[in-house]
């Protein structure tokens, strides 16, 4: 039971910690190159979500998170398609516009899916990889 746990507080402090990165990214984008910057905090929010699935349900195997991920983080884009008043009214608050986000870009389609992977690599290399039975993981 303790193991469930200290994986579950893992995946939340890495969650954490890359939305305070995501957040310093919207915040320092001069930091980056130009043609990264803009797509730099799409990356981070895509990873996050990725991480946050994970402390949310740790049991999915990798595949299975990344793919929640990519349906969650793509959903969410389509959905900026819709531009209804009471859910611009949503969008126009901090916490809509970080979630929600304002206009349909394909260019944060591709960004999320990058995130994403990376966040899976990542995860697979801090937390699977010194297990034996890698492949039953992914």
């Amino acid at each position: 039971m303790k193991s469930k746990m200290k994986i579950r507080i893992k995946y939340l402090v890495v969650t954490m910690f890359i939305m305070i990165m995501g957040l310093l990214s919207r915040k320092y984008m001069n930091i980056f190159p130009t043609a990264i910057a803009p797509f730099i905090g799409d990356m981070l929010w895509a990873m996050m979500v990725y991480f946050g699935l994970r402390f949310l349900i740790p049991k999915l195997k990798l595949t299975e998170t990344l793919t929640l991920a990519i349906i969650f983080s793509f959903s969410i884009e389509i959905s900026q398609l819709y531009q209804a008043d009471w859910i611009n009214n949503i969008r126009s608050t901090t916490l809509g516009a970080l979630i929600l986000g304002h206009g349909f870009l394909f260019e944060d389609l591709i960004s999320y899916s990058l995130g994403i992977v990376i966040g899976c690599l990542l995860d697979y290399l801090l937390y699977h990889k010194k297990q034996s039975n890698v492949l039953k993981r992914i």
